[in-house]
């Protein structure tokens, strides 16, 4: 009886062990740490460093990138001061000439005096130029009419013109001789004197004013 008892008990004990056995026997490690995830970053490139964008160079083509790069001056003329305005005309950068543009019927005679810009830069003239006529009785200034003179800025090549009215002389009288034409631009010391294209003679006049006048830059045949 004994021995029956104790043979039931090592086989108690045995298949408690071989179900122990079992149940660790999962292929895994109570013990070891379980594995690391993998969460590394995706690269970005080497550093990763983005910088400044480097603006205002070229690309590998050559091109220099839209909307990018240095400032944006303007084109530079070199006839502008510091206010950037265009320089005042000077004589010496003027080609001045005149001619006859008396209109038939008009009871006064006109000459247009024509002033282009030869300087190789963009100048500006304002107001009324400077006119004498020579004469054989001396100089005869002429009197400057009251219109408005408004500024005007001529590029190279570009010009302006102005008018000279005087009396025409129709009184069957000699009259004053008129020998040339002094024209000076304005805000400037410096003549040109011209052949008079207009007619030979003034009349004579009592000598309370001139006969002669003159319009402002851009009034050719408006002299008064």
């Amino acid at each position: 009886m004994r021995v029956h008892e104790l043979t039931i008990a090592a086989v108690a004990i045995a298949a408690g062990l071989s179900l122990t056995a079992c149940q660790n026997d999962d292929g895994t490690d109570p013990s070891a740490a379980p594995p690391a995830a993998s969460t590394a970053s995706p690269s970005t490139g080497g550093s990763g460093s983005t910088g400044s964008d480097q603006r205002g160079g070229t690309d590998s083509e050559g091109k220099t990138p839209a909307g990018t790069g240095g400032g944006d001056g303007a084109d530079g003329t070199g006839g502008t001061d510091g206010d950037g305005k265009a320089a005042e005309c000077r004589t010496d950068e003027l080609e001045i000439t005149a001619i006859d543009a008396t209109v038939g019927g008009d009871d006064r005679g006109t000459v247009a005096v024509d002033l282009r810009n030869s300087g190789g830069r963009d100048c500006s003239l304002a107001g009324h130029a400077g006119v004498d006529l020579k004469t054989n009785s001396g100089t005869l200034s002429a009197e400057r009419t009251g219109e408005p003179a408004p500024a005007v800025v001529l590029g190279h090549g570009e010009r302006t013109t102005f008018g000279i009215t005087y009396p025409i002389n129709d009184s069957g009288g000699s009259g004053v001789r008129i020998t040339g034409l002094v024209v000076t631009p304005p805000d400037e010391t410096k003549s040109v004197t011209l052949d008079w294209p207009g007619g030979a003679t003034l009349p004579v006049t009592d000598g309370s004013g001139t006969p002669v006048r003159v319009g402002p830059l851009g009034s050719a045949g408006q002299g008064g």
